[in-house]
């Protein structure tokens, strides 16, 4: 099967598939799958919106602080074998939130989706990516990113059938048995590590040798220097790469898990937020193509200045949300601004330190993602209980993309000295 692939098609775009069913079932992790659950619990158990914001981010918090591990032991075992595993233990995490009736059970649930599925079934998909291209890295993000639009389009629409249809319970449930029946069989039969384990080169150079590659030995583009996680950590690049991003993930979070909220208080109808979700989704696919080309071409933190700057208008826009139009103009943006932080906060990490040691890096990038989302819902939901407005909050989260812009304006990608 190898030696036609080798031949006929290059195997790395199997990889980006995979990934991207990988990112696509992240879903139940993530925000825009967890918000159409909200008021189910809120309905059911009497929480309070800022009960489960403030569970919500704690967990997520805790299992930021996880992410770490997780990119070491890719590293260690490599993307095929974590895949596997960590697509069967996101299933019976998913068959656990289906039994929660408790405020406790909620913080153990939520803190084993976003550790498993927001954080692991994606950093993996993005090591994996990361491993198979280097020149073509970001039409492979693109691509590999239609799996999170696809995600982000449907979950919510989905899940609200399937709990107006039949419960909540019943929905987490339908996400478990679909991850074990589909993605953890594909990803086994599949994925493989990286391309040197095939007698391949990334971007499908086919390699003159035989016998087993030693990865130190590989030839790459010289453009691209492996640096470890030690190495990359002293570098002002990789701290102001963190900053830029944990804001986005902030702010996208806490907008994405009060979004029906959001337009609630500002008289638009559930509906039409649902609409917007798909809106955001859908216009984030073409700007991902867009963006992932673009930055085959231009420095990867260009696209890091268009993000914040579009937060910005994102954040002032909200203040005044008082119409369809205004809504669907938020939509066009929010997806666009998602479509560049798909691809450019991906590639960003391979492009300036590498594929060597993309786990441990990637892993710190998780965890920084990870935490930056735990703390989105709390200050959007206390702030509404409080001023029964989310305009103080608003304005005052204005202060994070303007920093997120000032860090991105002085990212530069790092050299280092190879010995050859």
């Amino acid at each position: 099967m190898f030696k036609y692939f080798q031949e006929k098609f290059f195997y790395g775009w199997m990889m980006v598939a995979v990934a991207a069913l990988g990112v696509f079932f992240s879903g139940p992790g993530q925000t825009y799958s967890n918000s159409t659950f909200i008021d189910q619990f809120i309905n059911d158990f009497g929480w309070s919106r800022t009960q489960i914001s403030g569970v919500y981010s704690i967990a997520t918090f805790c299992a930021g602080m996880i992410m770490i591990v997780v990119g070491r032991f890719i590293d260690r075992f490599g993307q095929r074998i974590m895949m596997v595993t960590i697509g069967v233990l996101f299933a019976c995490a998913l068959f656990f939130n289906s039994t929660v009736n408790s405020i406790g059970m909620l913080a153990v649930g939520f803190f084993l989706i976003r550790l498993l599925g927001q954080g692991s079934m994606t950093l993996i998909p993005n090591t994996l990516v990361a491993q198979w291209f280097i020149k073509k890295r970001g039409v492979a993000f693109s691509l590999m990113s239609l799996g999170t639009f696809i995600s982000s389009a449907l979950f919510p629409v989905v899940n609200t059938w399937l709990i107006g249809t039949w419960s909540w319970q019943f929905a987490w449930r339908f996400w478990g048995v679909a991850l074990l029946i589909i993605f953890v069989p594909v990803a086994w039969f599949f994925v493989r590590n990286k391309p040197e384990d095939i007698g391949l080169e990334p971007d499908g150079k086919i390699k003159n040798i035989t016998n087993k590659i030693d990865f130190a030995s590989v030839t790459v583009d010289p453009i691209e220097a492996d640096w470890t996680l030690k190495e990359a950590m002293r570098t002002r690049a990789f701290w102001l790469i963190l900053v830029c991003i944990g804001i986005p993930s902030m702010i996208n979070t806490g907008i994405t898990f009060h979004i029906f909220s959001i337009f609630n208080s500002n008289g638009l109808s559930a509906e039409m937020a649902a609409t917007i979700l798909s809106m955001m989704a859908l216009v984030g696919i073409p700007m991902s193509f867009v963006s992932g080309y673009v930055l085959d071409k231009i420095p990867s933190h260009y696209a890091l200045v268009g993000i914040f700057i579009i937060e910005i208008f994102l954040l002032i826009l909200l203040t005044m949300l008082v119409s369809s139009v205004l809504a669907f103009v938020f939509g066009l943006f929010w997806g666009v601004a998602n479509g560049l932080e798909r691809i450019g906060l991906k590639a960003i990490w391979p492009n300036f330190f590498g594929r060597r040691y993309i786990g441990s890096i990637n892993g710190v990038a998780a965890m920084m993602m990870v935490i930056g989302s735990s703390l989105g819902p709390l200050p959007f939901g206390s702030g509404f209980d409080l001023f029964g407005s989310y305009h103080p909050v608003l304005l005052t989260m204005l202060v994070f993309p303007l920093i997120g812009l000032f860090s991105a304006l002085f990212v530069k990608k790092p050299s280092k000295l190879i010995n050859t």
